[in-house]
């Protein structure tokens, strides 16, 4: 028995030595592109480079041959399609997708989030993480291929401090949304004490007949409300995937 457990244990050693430099071997060849360029087909090469490493690393059922050739085959493909990726750029659209607009002149575009599989929660968030407080002050918001988000202020929302301009300037305040995908939030009405008649009066100088037309809604603490309705009222939306699809 002391024996069998032995062997089993200097099996796991040489594989995982076999596995980890292989592995490291594979990663320099392929370079840096999955660290600094974190895309979906990255991110799901790096958990089945990282299982396949794992079972060649503890497998004692004799298959260590089997994971070892798998790993070299992986890594092979991935290398030939991340090469094809950087001859052909339709090659590389197919695999990695493109940026996607999902913001134009503060109106946000729900059907290209619905493409991207985003959420109005997610793009807030996204948007937060870049000092982005309200829609209504973006120009252009692109969803990049990595995940980030890339955003162009409108002109009047750029960066000039009020030390730049040598004045004393109010305070920003955290914007409380009020309306979701169509549907009231009825706790963040409380909150800022307006009765449901008031916020459907409050809506009428955007057109908003229903609220099942208003995709995103919010209110700061001066109670400026920004809208934004699924019917986004603009002559010609800004489309910047070479298929020119239809936003």
């Amino acid at each position: 028995m002391r024996v069998i457990v032995i062997k089993v244990f200097i099996e796991i050693v040489i594989q995982t030595f076999l596995a980890f430099f292989t592995l490291l071997f594979i990663a320099r060849i392929l370079g840096r592109q999955q660290v600094s360029q974190l895309t979906f087909y990255e991110y799901v090469n790096g958990i089945t480079f990282g299982s396949i490493a794992a079972n060649l690393a503890t497998d004692v059922d004799q298959n260590t041959f089997q994971h070892f050739i798998g790993l070299l085959l992986f890594g092979l493909l991935t290398g030939i399609v991340s090469y094809a990726c950087l001859k052909k750029r339709s090659f590389r659209k197919v695999v990695q997708g493109e940026p996607v607009i999902v913001i134009q002149d503060g109106k946000v575009f729900e059907n290209n989030l619905k493409r991207i599989r985003y959420s109005l929660d997610e793009l807030n968030v996204l948007l937060r993480n870049r000092g982005i407080f309200s829609l209504s002050d973006v120009k252009y918001a692109l969803i990049e291929i990595n995940g980030n988000v890339s955003i162009i202020k409108k002109q009047d929302k750029m960066n000039v401090t009020t030390g730049d301009l040598g004045i004393v300037g109010k305070d920003e305040s955290l914007e409380t949304e009020i309306i979701i995908g169509g549907q009231i939030i009825y706790e963040n009405l409380r909150e800022k004490n307006i009765p449901g008649k008031e916020l459907l009066n409050m809506l009428k100088p955007f057109g908003v007949k229903r609220i099942d037309e208003v995709s995103f809604a919010s209110i700061d603490q001066n109670n400026k409300i920004y809208v934004d309705k699924y019917d986004d009222d603009i002559d010609k939306p800004l489309d910047i995937s070479e298929n020119n699809d239809n936003i």
